[in-house]
């Protein structure tokens, strides 16, 4: 990959509008911030060459050197990626929730936390409708950040954090643009002599699409109080409607109404299933309660292996016919998105060397887009 410094990162990505606020160019330097899910440079940088640059998910990300160092093969564009096995999962009594779904990402974060397999867990709690990054290390604090804001958040400024107070052995929890932007960072872009990678395991979590805090909050203050928010979902089909829980009732507000709050970020974004997680976990349609998991790497599968032989979750086989539905879906978004990255000219090197935020190879594109 190309690495630029933050001049690059703020008119390729910033300016452009393409920023999610993932947090991964935040607290490595005293330059970039964010605030309430919006992440601004404070200041200018004249370094040709910056980790804000590198790690970023939206700057010449090439999936296929990302495919190549993560699981040792070429990047086909496959629907759910590279994946060792696909379960039905929930978690067992072990873990107290309240939690969305069927606990199995608090059940799996917890594990690792009380087996050692990890040292903290980098996680994303609330403040009411505000979602809060966190480092977490005590495992019974985990269930307290298993609730969605469907915002985007900038988890990964608390992973640097962490970093940069000497934590290693981190597993952290997030989105597909944040699991990318993780993955981007365990390839030592910048060719550091004494790299360590400080990232022992990643969970990734299944996302369509996140919302713009700011404009999500502006939103929902038209219709109730912003501080007796305690929790969000989103049905699956047909619902098409965001709930909004608060002390004393729910709110529903069609998913037509909310959808225009989706930052532009998220229509270039070709990734349904976290491909780049050691495992990833998402809603499992039709069977309220259990979650979807998919088992990647070796990592993901001594810590699922493990989380069960030690009754933290319990699995079932997936059924073939929710696996084609899962495929279809992660598909379409596939093929939807490098639409628009390819219309938007996003995709590979540019006329007079443009810079791309992903290089995909181009038989694979050419065979999604035909």
């Amino acid at each position: 990959m190309n690495v630029y410094g933050s001049n690059e990162l703020a008119r390729d990505v910033q300016q452009a509008g393409y920023c999610i606020g993932c947090g991964a160019c935040v607290e490595l330097c005293p330059y970039f911030r964010n605030h309430r899910g919006h992440t601004a440079r404070l200041f200018a940088c004249s370094l040709e060459q910056g980790r804000c640059h590198a790690h970023c998910p939206k700057t010449e990300v090439d999936l296929e050197e990302l495919s190549s160092a993560l699981y040792g093969e070429k990047y086909e564009g496959t629907p759910l990626g590279h994946y060792r096995s696909i379960l039905a999962a929930r978690a067992t009594g072990k873990v107290a929730g309240p939690f969305q779904g069927g606990g199995t990402v608090s059940a799996l974060a917890t594990y690792a936390l009380e087996s050692k397999l990890i040292d903290a867990a980098i996680l994303t709690g609330a403040d009411g409708m505000r979602p809060v990054p966190q480092i977490v290390t005590d495992p019974d604090k985990v269930a307290r950040c298993g609730s969605s804001r469907f915002t985007a958040a900038p988890t990964l400024s608390v992973m640097n954090q962490a970093v940069r107070q000497g934590m290693r052995r981190l597993g952290v929890v997030g989105t597909p643009c944040q699991m990318t932007a993780v993955a981007q960072m365990k390839q030592n872009p910048l060719g550091i002599e004494d790299f360590e990678d400080p990232v022992a395991l990643t969970i990734g979590l299944f996302c369509n699409w996140a919302l713009e805090h700011k404009q999500l909050a502006a939103y929902l203050a038209n219709h109730l109080d912003l501080d007796s928010i305690t929790g969000m979902d989103i049905p699956p089909p047909p619902a098409a409607v965001m709930v909004v829980k608060t002390h004393d009732t729910e709110h529903q507000f069609p998913l037509e109404e909310i959808r225009p709050l989706i930052p532009l970020s998220c229509f270039i974004c070709p990734d349904m299933t976290s491909e780049w997680a050691d495992v990833s976990v998402g809603m499992y349609e039709g069977r309220p309660g259990w979650n979807t998991l998919i088992v990647r790497s070796e990592a993901g599968a001594e810590l699922v292996e493990g989380a069960v032989s030690n009754g933290w979750i319990e699995t079932e086989a997936f059924p073939g016919d929710r696996l084609q539905e899962l495929a279809k879906a992660a598909l379409a978004k596939k093929e939807r998105s490098f639409r628009n990255a390819n219309r938007r000219g996003l995709l590979q090197e540019g006329e007079n060397g443009a810079r791309p935020a992903m290089k995909v190879p181009q038989e694979v594109l050419d065979r999604l887009l035909a």
